[in-house]
């Protein structure tokens, strides 16, 4: 960073997910010196984790570099550390790299698994929340069907082919459908394994998916599943998962060596050391111009901001977070400068859900789409939203290809010596 910009005011932000790169874009001519704290170099495109984790396109094409990113940033400094704590009185961040000093600080460090208290259920279950999770899920995926494709016994290679997926939310849905065609588009022909082996299994808790949608768009992703394959358990709760069987509250137990939990998020726990009172989730309540109360310097924004509007919680999505960082980005500057503050007001521009070729839900400007006009929509804004133009560009083609050949990167990355001990021992 130039020397010019070392007096300025000091702002820092946590995290490079959707809304702390739009809070650090926003400040790029504001004067101020930003630093962005983030324990990778590199900000990803989370709702396309599933199609890492289900062989749909590789990791490097939903994440980009914060260096190039902020390449032509001259007033910003990235930082790759591990945040421990908040030094109000010295209003200094604690981190693996050393303390931060700040004169404003921006957390949006973004969320983590809800477990709903099984954490036990970790042991042993995967989770999607970064690449290196997709990853493993990829891997894990690919490496049951090749140990099924070598199994005599029949209950055994079942078992092994059984996908439990937890949630039936957008997350859970989408690895459903996404998983189903890889099964039925790609490993069933390169494997010659029997269909009727293979078995995916959505469990949700409640009444009927995707509560946030109407209960039409509820119903036609349920009929589209269906359709795919899917076994759908509503009214169901998973209450155990050793490796080898997943327990049900009411007492069944699903011969399964696969367990995916997508049943909710909670902000991440750096969202408690805000020092502000907490919400559902876990999240920080704010004030309206997404100060914490008892830390005016200090704004939470995203999945670590607990914000009601017209009586609702906003929800955990990019869209919150990336208006989210604007506004608290415009409002530093305000603080900073000693002027009045404004209330954040979300425009909600639409909740889309995908559930394979041709198929995804969408409620947009107070319509609800369904089959290919919402899918269509759906690809549109995932493409354009992605960082970079190489990623859209590769992401594009590699939907192409796929939707013209079914034609997925089944690729086991890692050993397979270690792959077959840790299967064999589980």
């Amino acid at each position: 960073m130039d020397a010019k910009y070392q007096d300025l005011p000091h702002v820092v932000i946590v995290g490079s997910g959707f809304g702390g790169l739009n809070a650090a874009r926003s400040l790029a001519k504001a004067p101020v010196r930003v630093t962005l704290v983030d324990r990778h170099n590199y900000h990803l495109f989370v709702p396309l984790l599933y199609q890492v984790a289900t062989a749909g396109v590789s990791p490097d094409e939903i994440a980009y570099p914060l260096h190039a990113i902020f390449r032509g940033q001259k007033n910003l400094e990235i930082r790759l550390a591990d945040v421990g704590s908040i030094d109000y009185a010295g209003k200094k961040l604690v981190t693996s790299a050393g303390d931060i000093p700040y004169d404003a600080l921006i957390l949006s460090a973004g969320s983590a698994t809800n477990l709903f208290g099984m954490e036990a259920a970790l042991d042993h279950a995967l989770q999607l929340k970064d690449l290196e999770d997709a990853e493993r899920v990829r891997n894990h995926i690919l490496q049951q069907v090749e140990l099924a494709s070598q199994e005599s016994d029949a209950e055994a290679r079942c078992a092994r082919l059984t996908f439990v997926i937890v949630g039936g939310g957008p997350t859970g849905v989408e690895i459903s459908g996404a998983l189903s065609e890889l099964v039925r588009l790609v490993l069933d022909r390169d494997y010659h394994l029997d269909p009727a082996d293979f078995k995916i299994l959505l469990v949700e808790a409640t009444g009927r998916l995707l509560e946030q949608f109407s209960p039409f768009l509820a119903g036609k992703t349920e009929s589209a599943l269906h359709k795919k394959g899917v076994e759908i358990r509503l009214n169901a709760h998973v209450t155990g998962f050793d490796g080898y069987n997943v327990t049900l509250k009411d007492g069944e137990s699903i011969p399964a060596r696969t367990l995916i939990w997508a049943a909710g998020v909670k902000a991440n726990p750096l969202a408690g050391a805000a020092g502000s009172p907490t919400a559902r989730q876990g999240r920080v309540k704010v004030l309206p111009t997404l100060q914490t109360p008892e830390h005016p310097e200090i704004f939470a924004i995203g999945d670590a901001a607990y914000i009601e509007q017209r009586g609702q919680m906003l929800p955990m999505l990019a869209q919150v977070a990336i208006q989210g960082g604007r506004h608290a980005a415009r409002n530093v500057v305000r603080f900073l400068a000693g002027q009045p503050l404004q209330p954040f007001v979300y425009h909600d521009p639409g909740t889309l859900a995908t559930i394979g070729r041709n198929q995804a839900v969408a409620h947009i400007a107070g319509l609800d789409l369904w089959g290919f006009p919402a899918w269509f929509v759906w690809v549109v804004v995932h493409i354009y939203q992605l960082i970079g133009h190489r990623n859209r560009i590769l992401v594009m083609i590699e939907w192409i290809r796929d939707y013209l050949f079914y034609n997925s990167a089944v690729l086991i990355i890692s050993k397979w010596e270690d792959r077959l001990d840790d299967a064999q021992t589980k």
